[in-house]
């Protein structure tokens, strides 16, 4: 693949940040972690992300943020051509049945995490979701058979495979 796919944290708490960013350590060979304080900083990361040629695969948003709260960046984001195929991620503790209701109608939400988090739930939740990115792009599964779901990737390589012939 001639270009990166990246996953993008958006936290205001530092302690958040990097606790976040440590558990997607094992992804970075492959999915480069990009981060962001607040929603203006994340606009300003994902086009230059964009600008490179980059993408975005997936992104894991906090809620209450400065400025802008998550669910109104994530609606930004399913709003904007460039990243309407993104996997859209909310973390937070502190989200109500409102604005959770509101991420999954206008911001096509798809996964929740509640704070605090298990590492290993976690972690299963990128995996699924970056599959899926990587499935829907129809991009070479057997790039990303070391670090994503190898089973849901073989199948998708054995069904692009059949309607090929």
């Amino acid at each position: 693949m001639d270009h990166q796919i990246y996953i993008l944290v958006i936290e205001d708490e530092l302690e958040v940040m990097d606790a976040l960013v440590k558990d997607l350590e094992e992804f970075e060979q492959k999915f480069p972690v990009e981060s962001a304080n607040n929603a203006e900083e994340a606009e300003q990361v994902v086009q230059g992300i964009a600008n490179s040629g980059d993408e975005v695969g997936l992104i894991l948003c906090d809620h209450v943020l400065p400025g802008k709260n998550g669910v109104d960046f994530l609606i930004s984001m399913e709003s904007n051509q460039l990243f309407t195929d993104s996997r859209k991620v909310l973390v937070t503790g502190q989200a109500g049945l409102e604005d959770t209701i509101e991420a999954i109608n206008k911001a096509h939400l798809d996964h929740y995490i509640a704070k605090p988090w298990k590492k290993e739930g976690f972690q299963k939740v990128v995996v699924d979701q970056l599959t899926s990115f990587v499935i829907k792009k129809g991009y070479n599964p057997l790039e990303f058979m070391s670090v994503l779901n190898s089973i849901r990737l073989a199948e998708a390589l054995r069904g692009s495979q059949l309607t090929d012939h």
